[in-house]
């Protein structure tokens, strides 16, 4: 095995699995995929904030990594491995332990090395606090930390219950899916808690349509649920202890215009940070520095990693402020519509997923996906020419054009609201488990309540 060639695919979750199912099913024979995640299950996010509610589905959240790559049964030769990565280079990385059954160790006292050929980075992003299972639940949680394990999870979900079972009130901050999300579970759930959502813009999901943004306030505010828009929270001003009518410790925060909400449990839903230390070891130019997208791999349109040529800078629109002020030239925020504007330094790296910035694309599971497919179907293109002698710059590859804003948000145990092709909707008939046992046959597994507990 040692003698084949490689693809490695960084990240296991919705993207990830995708490229390598793809990979595994059309390398040729003397080539192989290995997969590497952290967790030892994948984690499916968009239900978290329902299981931490409801714990006793938090099961049905980690599914096993068990049928996404094609193998045959009597060889195997494509591989998923539980660990970190500990550092990237070029053509190599090194990770938490040694796999010496597969041959990946590292010298006597040195990391397990794996070297390889193509790479698919698709680390996603450092989530928020609240579903942050590898994090505490809150700032004042001794339980232990999360090890990868589904036991692990499922026992961190079940903390966040046992907090929301001890408090009278809570200040979600954030007004994305996930804190609509939070706010409305926690009330449908917990009827007498005293819910407060704030959200820093005058507009809930301000990507999506204004009418989005008026069925969703116009539920929580129906749920009894306290939403206060255009405000921010200020984090530089520390909070103040008190307690709560029938003595429940609580506490008093500050908004930047100087209101006080007081709450026992305060949620921050504020966005993500994408993950890409390691990428940027090896490719600190393709890190985009300034912009919404600050911190996100920058890409070609191929999700090849990218780097912006320093000329084209100069050429960039001009754009004028959210302040009002006059125009005045944008820095370098990874949106750079023209193929031209990158540079492609390593043509065998790709990003995929939440960690790369491509072209305004939303952060969302089924982006990744479609990415995904355009980094594998380009890989094979590769790995094709190199078996034919055919030059690899005068290969065409696929691009990648996203599609409008899509989404699906809960309101509530019951009820949901999406837009989808530009189509606002709602559905009444939602499952308290959020069907999350349709995403186990996506991986590959028929679910059963037996089965999903493993």
């Amino acid at each position: 095995m040692a003698s084949q060639r490689t693809v490695v695919v960084l990240g296991a979750s919705y993207g990830g699995n995708h490229a390598a199912r793809i990979l595994s099913q059309s390398l040729p024979q003397d080539w192989r995929v290995i997969l590497i995640d952290r967790n030892s299950h994948m984690n499916h996010l968009y239900v978290l904030p329902r299981m931490a509610t409801l714990p006793q589905h938090a099961h049905k959240a980690f599914i096993p990594y068990t049928n996404i790559l094609t193998n045959d049964e009597s060889s195997p030769r494509h591989l998923f491995l539980n660990a970190q990565i500990t550092s990237l280079s070029e053509h190599s990385l090194t990770l938490s332990k040694s796999f010496p059954e597969y041959g990946i160790v590292g010298a006597e006292g040195e990391p397990a090395t794996l070297h390889f050929d193509y790479a698919v980075y698709a680390l996603g992003s450092h989530l928020p606090s609240p579903i942050n299972l590898w994090g505490p639940v809150c700032e004042n949680d001794e339980g232990k930390a999360h090890d990868g394990s589904k036991a692990s999870g499922i026992r961190w979900l079940e903390r966040f219950r046992e907090y929301l079972n001890a408090t009278r009130s809570v200040l979600v901050v954030g007004g994305g899916a996930l804190g609509i999300q939070y706010a409305s579970d926690i009330k449908d759930v917990f009827p007498s808690m005293h819910v407060t959502l704030l959200h820093s813009r005058s507009q809930l999901l301000p990507r999506f349509d204004s009418d989005m943004h008026e069925e969703i306030l116009s539920t929580l505010t129906g749920m009894g649920i306290d939403v206060i828009l255009g405000e921010r929270l200020d984090l530089a001003s520390p909070p103040k202890e008190t307690m709560s009518e029938d003595d429940v410790p609580e506490r008093i925060v500050r908004t930047q215009s100087g209101r006080e909400i007081q709450a026992g449990l305060v949620l921050l839903c504020t966005g993500q940070t994408p993950n890409t230390a390691l990428m940027q070891s090896v490719v600190p130019g393709s890190i985009v520095s300034e912009g919404p997208a600050k911190g996100s791999i920058g890409v070609k349109r191929t999700m090849q990693v990218g780097v912006p040529r320093p000329h084209d800078v100069d050429s960039l629109p001009l754009s004028t402020s959210s302040s009002g002020d006059s125009p005045e030239q944008d820095e370098f925020d990874g949106e750079f519509d023209g193929e031209e504007s990158f540079d492609v330094p390593y043509p065998h790296l790709f990003a995929i997923g939440d960690a790369a910035d491509a072209f305004g694309a939303i952060n969302a599971g089924h982006t990744a996906y479609y990415q995904a497919d355009v980094a594998a179907n380009n890989i094979l293109k590769l790995v094709a020419a190199e078996h034919d002698g055919t030059p690899l710059d005068s290969v065409e590859l696929e691009e990648y054009h996203p599609g409008e804003p899509a989404i699906k948000v809960s309101l509530g145990l019951h009820k949901s609201l999406y837009q989808v092709q530009g189509v606002v909707g709602t559905k009444t008939d939602v499952t308290e488990d959020l069907d999350a046992p349709l995403m186990w046959k996506m991986y590959g597994i028929e679910p059963t309540e037996e089965g999903m507990q493993l």
